[in-house]
Order: C-alpha cells, then structure tokens, then sequence
C-alpha cells in the first residue's frame, strides 16, 4: 500500500490530543546534535510508514467515513480518484453561506481526498486550495478553525511535489509564517495553549511542504524571523506529537548550518 498513509494517522493523534488539552510546560532547554536530529528525520518517516499500514482501516474508515455517511456528503467515486467527492466539498468551501466551520471541515476532507487518491486527486484539490489560502489570511479566524485548514494543506502536500510547488505559488508560505509573527497577548491558559497549537500545526505543515523540496527550503531560510520563532517552539512541551515539528523543520531548512 501506498506511503501517503502518515497524515491519517498523525491527524488522529492530533485530534486526541486535542480533545485532552494537555497542559504545556517548560522543555529542557538541551538539545542533541543537528547529525542525531538528522537521522531521527530520516527514522520517522521510515517508521510511521510502517506503522501506519497496520492503522489504516481502524482509523480512517472508523474516523472518517463514519462522519462522512452521517453527513451523507458525497457520493463514492474510488475510481476517478474521488473527484466527484472533491467537487460537492468544494462547493461547500466556497459557500459563504455556510458557517465557517462547516466550510473548514470541508476543506479538511479534500485534503484527505487529494491525501489518499494520489497526484490526480491533488490536481482537483488544487481548484479548491485557492480558497483556503483565502481564508487562512483571515487572521480573526478562530484557532480550531485555523487547524482544520492547515491539516487540510498538510495532507495536500504531503510527499506530491506539484502540490507543494502549486502552494508556493498560492503564496502559502508567507501566509503559514505570518502565523509565527501575529501578536497574541492573553493571559487565558485555554487561549494561550489553543494559540500555541495553531503554532504547532504550521510547523507540522511546512515540515512535509519542505520535505524533498529545495526551492521551498530555500524560501523559508530567507525569512529572517523564521530561525528565531523555530528556536523558540522547539523549546515548548511537544508531548502528544510523534515528533517536535519545529526542531524538524529548523534541521530540514538547515538553519543549524548557520
């Protein structure tokens, strides 16, 4: 079976851990050599490969075509690789009588759709990804918002290069590190850990757009803010996560050189 099983189940992970809200804390500010980071890059996307060919039909079929029955939402068209599905979730995207949320979670299954049905399922997604490039410059929008939007990137891009250079063109990228650079200021945990999340989510986002992709990497090393906010995330509580994001974005874009 196909590799582009990894997004499925770290979205599943994601969304527990969303669902527990666990706290964040102060990480040890130690941390291991850039070779060590490399091979652990390298390791994880051999391991989750592996171990996701044993959670696919428990997680996505039980997760996610569960919800897609009860919402009756599209018809199954496996083989013109959902392009039909892709289609009637793209009307509901750019519905703007839709509520927001309704129009994220359709976003998000397109991603899902381009995820499992290959390059040719991309290329319809990449109609609809304009919208959501549209709707994550929305910087009121609310952070559970913001994430179904990023998830739905992340499984658009992952391991497809078409795609990842289609969401370079879309501006995507300055788009995802004016998250970094937005001034929050609360002093309401539940604000602060959901503002802290839509951070982790960006760089769980850029990882797999930079990943094989020279000419994305070398866009995000000229970002001269970038490398700090990296630092900074690298240091929070990625517990939860099967890996510390920032720290494998800031070793892929090679800022450990400089």
């Amino acid at each position: 079976m196909s590799s582009r099983v990894l997004d499925c189940y770290l979205l599943s992970l994601s969304v527990a851990y969303l669902k527990q809200h666990w706290p964040f804390c102060a990480m040890t500010q130690s941390q291991p050599s850039y070779k060590r980071i490399l091979v652990r890059i390298q390791q994880y996307f051999v391991r989750q490969c592996h171990r996701l060919r044993r959670s696919w039909d428990a997680f996505v079929e039980s997760h996610f075509a569960d919800k897609e029955k009860e919402e009756e939402v599209v018809p199954t068209v496996e083989s013109i690789f959902h392009k039909e599905k892709i289609v009637v979730l793209g009307h509901q995207l750019k519905n703007t009588s839709l509520p927001i949320e309704k129009r994220a979670q359709a976003a998000q299954k397109i991603g899902l759709l381009a995820f499992t049905g290959g390059p040719t399922a991309g290329k319809f997604a990449a109609e609809y990804m304009k919208e959501v490039a549209h709707l994550l410059q929305n910087q009121d929008l609310a952070p559970k918002i913001k994430i179904l939007l990023l998830q739905s990137v992340a499984c658009w891009c992952y391991l497809d290069p078409v795609s990842q250079k289609r969401a370079q063109h879309m501006q995507f990228i300055p788009i995802l590190i004016s998250f970094f650079e937005s001034n929050f200021e609360s002093t309401i945990k539940s604000e602060i850990h959901s503002n802290l999340l839509v951070r982790f989510w960006t760089c769980y986002v850029l990882s797999f757009m930079a990943y094989s992709n020279l000419s994305l990497m070398k866009e995000l090393k000229e970002s001269s803010t970038l490398k700090y906010h990296l630092q900074n995330l690298a240091a929070e509580n990625w517990s939860g996560w099967p890996e510390n994001f920032a720290e494998v974005l800031y070793f892929l874009i090679g800022f450990h050189r400089n």
